[in-house]
């Protein structure tokens, strides 16, 4: 699996985290759970941006997120309350949406297109491709 994958599903499961913690839970827990979530998410990205395959898009979705979760952290230390618990519940769902966004963008990159097809030379698929399929049966 690429990192772009395994990043935006951690971001997506973590987004979902706070969201179902903002509804079920005391603004006090999901103001620190969201600000666990936003560092986790700041770390994330430190670890990925070493990869330069990412892409474009990709980067602009890390972006996104990195100023999402600046916000995030902020946000949960200086709110309390109501506020608190409706500001959390739109930053998870704005960190599902960017990995949403990215897991779109992964599966209908030109590279993964590429490697769900295989190549058979020529000269293989009339020999030893039969061979191959009597071997199987």
């Amino acid at each position: 699996m690429s990192q772009r994958f395994i990043s935006n599903v951690v971001l997506a499961i973590a987004g979902a985290v706070v969201v179902v913690a903002s509804q079920a839970f005391s603004s006090s827990l999901t103001g620190w759970l969201t600000f666990g979530v936003s560092l986790g998410a700041l770390a994330l990205l430190a670890v990925v941006q070493r990869d330069r395959a990412r892409g474009r898009l990709q980067r602009w979705l890390d972006v996104a997120t990195g100023a999402l979760a600046l916000w995030s952290a902020v946000a949960s230390v200086v709110y309390t309350g109501t506020t608190l618990r409706w500001l959390s519940f739109a930053e998870a769902i704005g960190f599902v949406g960017i990995a949403i966004v990215g897991l779109v963008a992964h599966e209908l990159s030109t590279e993964r297109i590429v490697h769900a097809f295989e190549a058979i030379p020529a000269d293989a698929r009339d020999g030893r491709r039969s061979e191959d399929l009597q071997a199987a049966a």
